[in-house]
């Protein structure tokens, strides 16, 4: 009688080589039993060794398929491409038309011998008086406006959440967060020892009822929290809900890191800081605003915390470049990030109309200002099925279990980032989404890839 354990390493080794593709669907256990000349019941053994091993996911009448993606850190399927799909709809990282020749004239007077030598150092953790003042303007909102004192800088935001967490929390401390959280908040965690705390919410966002029984439970250390179009369900918590957190934050004397990062979409949201400014850690960025390759993260942070966050920016090797900070003073000065987020705002409002016109019959949850969405697949999909099945059919989505952080509430439900993809290369894989998800007996649309000219939105 053959081992299963060693006819699943094979499988497995045409998994890791490609010759067995993600997304690729396995035959059915009896073909496979056949194929192999072995029992149905060692079929099922195998097949269930794969599945311990996180290489494929399945269920009875549907198939099962390799995993969209091999096992990787946390976090990893929203910063780097985890598939050969035609579109991947996991990236998110909007470019505005033009986007490159609004960027360069800020970045000529850089390029002069002797002013490329200084930018080329590392920053100092505060930075410099005029990053300090060039990143207040930017991030001042109706009801908020940052003093320039107060501000940190760190390579990219991530870094600033990292830098912040760090320094507020021990090794073993809880920190609160949403249901469904960034997932490189879930690494950040792991590697620093922390533990996540779901705090439960509804349709506003995280409950200050709930906040507090999680508190009670054993203390938090800090909350974790996305106000503004919370990744990934879109979810801007209202006036009311803000200042109800804000207030139970400080009548708990509990530090809260609030992520702003895709805020510039949403300028109406007043952040938690305005409400808690004694407790509250800013973080945002420019990476969404203008690129991912030349960016910063900023940090505002309550004025007694300056020097104890600072020592965890240095300690972490979280600086700045000095010369994305000089390039973000210019692009600021010139009115180079305001062309570019006005551009980025009319660009999603553009995708959410390509979203609507093809999802929009389904459990879709938005916001027209948002660069992503949140779906919740129809019965009887499950989350990591779906996102296989459609890699298999050319689109790569991030299933709900990346955001999740309990293990046992794990949704049935895949996010699509709808930046980085063209207008045309979209609509192609949401009109693939949508076939797949009423699993039609006929061709999928649009044939084996997303060519074709852009499709008019207007």
């Amino acid at each position: 009688m053959s081992d299963y354990r060693v006819i699943a390493d094979r499988i497995a080794d045409d998994i890791a080589r490609g010759r067995i593709v993600p997304g690729q669907r396995l035959p059915p256990q009896r073909r496979f039993a056949r194929a192999h000349r072995i029992a149905p019941s060692t079929a099922e053994r195998v097949y269930g060794e794969l599945v311990r091993r996180g290489l494929v996911v399945g269920e009875v009448g549907r198939g099962t398929f390799v995993r969209a993606a091999p096992a990787a850190p946390e976090g990893r399927a929203l910063v780097e491409p985890a598939t050969a799909a035609p579109v991947n709809l996991e990236l998110n990282y909007p470019s505005a038309p033009g986007q490159s020749e609004l960027l360069a004239p800020g970045l000529a007077p850089l390029l002069r011998a002797d002013v490329l030598t200084g930018a080329l150092g590392t920053a100092a953790a505060d930075g410099t008086a005029d990053a300090r003042a060039a990143a207040a303007r930017l991030l001042t909102v109706p009801g908020w406006r940052p003093e320039p004192a107060r501000f940190l800088f760190t390579g990219n935001a991530r870094q600033a959440i990292a830098a912040a967490l760090a320094s507020l929390v021990r090794p073993g401390g809880r920190v609160g967060v949403e249901e469904l959280t960034y997932p490189l908040v879930k690494e950040i965690a792991g590697r620093l020892g922390i533990v996540l705390v779901p705090v439960r919410g509804d349709a506003e966002g995280p409950r200050p009822d709930a906040l507090r029984a999680a508190h009670r439970a054993a203390p938090l250390s800090a909350l974790y929290v996305q106000p503004a179009l919370h990744n990934p369900t879109s979810l801007t918590m209202s006036e009311t809900r803000r200042h109800e957190l804000a207030r139970t934050a400080v009548e708990l004397t509990l530090p809260v890191v609030e992520d702003r990062i895709w805020s510039f979409l949403r300028p109406d949201a007043t952040p938690l800081a305005a409400h808690a400014p004694a407790l509250t850690h800013v973080v945002d960025g420019l990476s969404k605003r203008v690129a991912p390759g030349l960016t910063a993260g900023f940090l505002v942070v309550p004025p007694h915390r300056v020097d104890a966050v600072a020592a965890a920016v240095r300690s972490g090797g979280w600086s700045a470049g000095r010369f994305a900070l000089e390039a973000a003073v210019r692009w600021t000065g010139e009115g180079t990030v305001d062309r570019l987020v006005a551009a980025k705002r009319a660009d999603a409002a553009r995708r959410q109309r390509i979203l609507a016109a093809h999802l929009g019959t389904f459990a879709v949850r938005t916001d027209p200002h948002a660069y992503f969405a949140w779906w919740e697949l129809p019965s009887p999909w499950r989350a990591d099925t779906f996102t296989a099945a459609a890699a298999a059919h050319g689109v790569a989505v991030t299933p709900g279990t990346a955001f999740a952080v309990d293990p046992h509430r794990t949704p049935d439900a895949v996010r699509l980032g709808l930046a980085s993809a063209t207008e045309g290369e979209l609509a192609w894989a949401l009109r693939r989404l949508a076939w797949l998800a009423r699993e039609s007996e006929s061709e999928p649309p649009g044939g084996a890839g997303p060519g074709g000219p852009p499709v008019r939105t207007a």
